[in-house]
């Protein structure tokens, strides 16, 4: 199957052409059809199966069809949220790739930064809109946005933005938003809140989706490393340095545990840069770019960076500490082995987070091998101790007042970081003997 064939318009087949695609994913051959008819999507797929285009290429199509606007120029037609900055700057990226031959305009906004730019930018006018609900609020009470004649809402990611705590945003917008849109759901994984939302948001939708929910891309080789929580560091840069990988992305559970260990990794010799909401985007963005262009060998980052990476052929990914939410696994995981590009992903797992290990095996339906290298054995007397607001020791959240600052509303909070030790040289290897790690 070609992308002609799913009925898409000369321009769009000729620019995804230089992107270098030639057959569309299945996510796209079940979704585009179904979008340019009309319909409203809930569209699940595995992250890095080309979800992006599978709605970015439809609405331009869409609005090219309903011919120039008989709005102000200032009126935004579709409008696409992410729960992320990341995110929404590649879905902007796509847009802008995609729409490169067609006389539509767009833009994307987010927290984080300059607001007076946007606020410029967004009065000239722009068809399609990707943004970020906090940052979009903010325009929305400044007047410096129209959405009365938005045709196409997409909500990317939208478990995510559950998750974040973005449903009274979502809820604000959706009462701007005319009641008459065509509206398309896309998340990675869906839980039971995203489907009771849906039914709220859209209207006899077309349910899609392309694997079993909660599955991992099956060109990711998923291992765990079991290791003292004091040794993490210690191993890591082994396996780095040892394997002379070039491109790593490790993932921590808070901001602070993501700065310490980017500076721990470039006193050991191995280039790093940590990436996360307390950042600055300028930061962010340089960062990336860095790893990007192998100008850095890592990048720390916590789970804001799970769901909007998009590095071509990333190779390696590391969970230095597993996450709260098995589901954020699957998204951590999904930024390897992506467009059919195989990866690795290694999960070093210290005894107190045997419970959260469980729960990701068991969301996955699946056991991931146990590799216990020579020399970084774990210790048996260790006993396991409660990680603060993980599933190992659940406790209510205290309630914190709603802040203004639409930057904080698009960042995680910070939790406690994890400590690690000074590094030791070792000439390890994989241990042959049985592993009854998990069995502890």
């Amino acid at each position: 199957m070609s992308f002609e064939s799913l009925g898409l318009r000369a321009e769009l087949c000729r620019a995804v052409s230089e992107k270098g695609y030639t057959t569309p994913t299945s996510i796209q051959q079940q979704s585009i059809p179904l979008i340019l008819e009309g319909r409203d999507i809930m569209g699940g797929a595995q992250t890095g199966t080309g979800k992006t285009a599978s709605f970015t290429l439809p609405v331009l199509q869409r609005l090219m069809e309903h011919g120039e606007p008989k709005t102000k120029a200032s009126k935004v037609r579709a409008l696409i949220l992410t729960p992320t900055r990341e995110l929404a700057a590649q879905v902007a990226h796509s847009v802008a790739d995609y729409g490169q031959n067609l006389p539509l305009s767009s833009f994307v906004i987010f927290g984080g930064v300059n607001i007076n730019p946007q606020k410029q930018k967004l009065r000239k006018g722009v068809d399609i809109l990707v943004a970020t609900p906090g940052r979009l609020l903010d325009h929305v009470s400044q007047n410096t946005v129209d959405l009365s004649s938005v045709e196409i809402l997409v909500l990317d990611e939208a478990d995510r933005m559950l998750d974040m705590g973005f449903i009274r945003d979502i809820r604000k917008l959706l009462a701007i938003l005319p009641k008459q849109k065509q509206t398309l759901l896309f998340s990675a994984t869906f839980s039971k809140e995203i489907k009771q939302l849906s039914t709220s948001l859209l209207s006899n939708p077309a349910l899609i989706e392309v694997a079993r929910q909660n599955t991992t891309a099956e060109l990711v080789t998923q291992v765990v490393h079991p290791v003292d929580k004091k040794r993490k560091r210690e191993l890591l840069s082994f396996l780095i340095g040892s394997n002379d990988w070039k491109q790593v992305l490790v993932f921590t559970r808070t901001k602070h545990g993501a700065n310490k260990l980017s500076e721990q990794l470039n006193k050991d010799g191995i280039t790093a840069a940590a990436i996360h909401g307390n950042k600055s985007q300028g930061a962010r963005t340089k960062a990336l770019a860095s790893f990007k262009s192998n100008d850095i060998r890592v990048l720390v980052a916590t789970d804001i960076a799970a769901r909007g990476l998009d590095i071509d052929q990333l190779p390696h990914v590391v969970n230095f500490e597993l996450p709260n939410v098995p589901e954020d696994y699957v998204h951590r995981i999904g930024r390897t082995g992506r467009a059919g590009s195989s990866g690795e992903a290694m999960s070093l797992v210290c005894v107190d987070e045997l419970k959260l290990l469980k729960g990701i095996e068991h969301l996955i339906n699946s056991n991931i091998p146990k590799v216990t290298f020579e020399g970084y054995e774990p210790d048996p007397s260790i006993k396991p101790e409660p990680i603060r607001n993980g599933r190992n020791n659940p406790r209510p959240q205290k309630k914190s007042p709603r802040s203004n600052n639409s930057s904080a509303r698009n960042r995680p909070s910070s939790k406690p970081a994890e400590r690690s030790s000074r590094s030791k040289s070792n000439n390890s290897k994989p241990s042959k003997r049985p592993d009854n790690f998990g069995n502890r």
